[in-house]
């Protein structure tokens, strides 16, 4: 993963490398350095996400799982229920926080050039630019990738992995680390499985109960608007717990991911 592909030096990290490299325990030590640096950023962003009572979700899929027409899904169902905001990340373009912004939902494009996961460092600063006073969820749409998005934490309080019908039931056996991580999975563009016969839904849930999760897994597909409402409870019940009172950010933290 990131320890060996090196893009744990993502253009947040370089800053904090201070002395060359030469060696390869000069590798690890820098990238364990990075990712240390990171955990500490992440708490910080949690810890701010707390404060304000805001709810945040890392979504986090391959290319083309469908994160992006979720949230508009997302957005259109609970539009006059909850105030929403979004964090994209990709490595170019700022189409996908255009497609949000189009929904009247405030949308920060953060472009990675070649890293292929976004770190606490960018959603940090991404976060200068919302005003988390007059919000309930922050979405972060994470870079499509089933690998190191994993391995980052930017201060979310729940991961949810998207796992599209036409990408195989056996991507939980594929990529363990992803589909371990995953608080939610979501199985979209299930208006397709009439075309398909090489997909098995309870195949693919087999598969992550063998990794011993017990995250729910809900099949929905956001083209037709079909199946969303359990993930729309889902989202209200854990907004709701976001903004209860609590005494600091990090308790309220801390009562979310025990709950």
């Amino acid at each position: 993963m990131c320890n060996t592909c090196g893009c744990a030096v993502t253009p947040a990290g370089r800053g904090l490398i201070y002395r060359p490299i030469e060696t390869e325990t000069h590798v690890l030590s820098t990238l364990n350095h990075l990712l240390a640096e990171n955990n500490t950023q992440a708490a910080h962003n949690r810890a701010h996400f707390g404060a304000h009572g805001v709810l945040a979700v890392n979504l986090m899929s391959s290319p083309g799982a469908g994160k992006t027409a979720l949230l508009e899904a997302t957005i259109e169902a609970l539009r006059d229920q909850m105030r929403l905001a979004v964090i994209e990340g990709d490595l170019e373009t700022e189409n996908d926080a255009e497609r949000i912004r189009a929904r009247g939902v405030p949308a920060v494009q953060i472009t990675t050039g070649a890293a292929c996961h976004l770190d606490a460092h960018m959603v940090h600063r991404a976060l200068h630019q919302i005003d988390l006073a007059g919000i309930d969820i922050v979405f972060i749409e994470n870079v499509g990738n089933l690998v190191c998005p994993a391995g980052f934490d930017l201060g979310q309080h729940r991961n949810v992995v998207l796992l599209s019908v036409t990408e195989g039931d056996d991507k939980p056996a594929k990529y363990p680390v992803m589909f371990r991580a995953a608080d939610l999975v979501l199985l979209t563009k299930t208006d397709l499985l009439p075309h398909l016969d090489d997909f098995d839904p309870a195949q693919a849930e087999r598969r992550l109960r063998q990794l011993a999760n017990p995250a729910p897994l809900w099949p929905l597909s956001s083209k037709k608007m079909t199946g969303l409402e359990p993930w729309l409870d889902w989202l209200r019940g854990h907004a709701r717990k976001a903004s209860a009172p609590a005494h600091s950010g990090v308790e309220f933290s801390a009562a979310l991911n025990h709950a």
